[in-house]
């Protein structure tokens, strides 16, 4: 399966409650920080949640 590189770009500090929560599913608590995750219907839910707060790569 592959995977995607997750980046926290912006920060959480002014977003609501449900986008801060996504944030912590996804594993990111601090700018700056990377996650591996697998590449599916979930994840990339989550990820378009918030994709103004992330920036996404392809592993």
């Amino acid at each position: 399966m592959a995977k995607i590189l997750v980046k926290q770009v912006k920060s959480k500090i002014n977003c609501p409650l449900t986008q801060k929560r996504t944030l912590i599913a996804l594993g990111l608590k601090k700018m700056g920080q990377v996650v591996e995750h697998d590449d599916n219907q979930a994840i990339l839910g989550m990820v378009n949640k918030v994709k103004h707060l992330v920036s996404i790569e392809a592993k």
